[in-house]
């Protein structure tokens, strides 16, 4: 049970990738059937890094500054040879709320899939909960990066605290019951006494 910096660090990077990994083999393909395809593209598509690092985009709110302003007649662009952020008749797209709701579910999925990522890489029943906020804390810090604002939205707020109780919970039961099964070693921390 010796302090291993390299050790701590290489696991929580790999829980990390194994996360955003999860993240990325599912948002853009339930994004590309489910939510609304002229704003999903104003947005910049399914696969955009922003659908998952935004935390605006699971919250539902608008990306592009300056939607509901005066300025609202800069608030299209044009795109392959046609005018994006605008629907038929000239009027602004508004913000998908199904595509809040789908990222929301696929990160609960990536929670799901956080227990049996801490249960294999991380083992240990005592530092699941610090692995699990870990992944948690990072995450924000990387959303408020970049998105260059602090997480505001209530439902963000919800989806992430329920998907980090859910994770350490159950990931927590999983390392306690395998402790069981395998049965507790008590190690002794001096060394062997020599017989002469």
């Amino acid at each position: 049970t010796n302090w291993d910096p390299i050790l701590l660090i290489s696991q929580i990077i790999s829980l990390q990738t194994l996360h955003y990994l999860t993240l990325s083999l599912l948002v853009p393909p339930l994004l590309a059937i489910f939510a609304e395809p002229s704003s999903l593209n104003y947005e910049g598509g399914a696969a955009n890094v922003g659908m998952v690092m935004d935390w605006r985009e699971m919250a539902g709110r608008s990306t592009i500054r300056g939607i509901g302003d005066r300025w609202d007649q800069y608030s299209w662009v044009w795109s392959g040879g046609m005018k994006v952020g605008t629907d038929r008749e000239g009027a602004m797209i508004g913000v998908d709320q199904v595509r809040g709701w789908i990222i929301a579910f696929c990160w609960m999925v990536a929670c799901a899939s956080d227990i049996y990522y801490i249960y294999t890489i991380v083992r240990r029943p005592r530092m699941v909960l610090d692995f699990a906020l870990s992944l948690v804390f990072i995450h924000l810090v990387l959303t408020t990066y970049y998105s260059a604002s602090i997480p505001t939205s209530l439902f963000f707020w919800l989806v992430v605290g329920v998907g980090a109780l859910a994770t350490v919970v159950m990931a927590e039961q999983l390392c306690v019951r395998r402790e069981m099964q395998e049965g507790l070693s008590v190690v002794s921390t001096e060394p062997p006494e020599e017989e002469d």
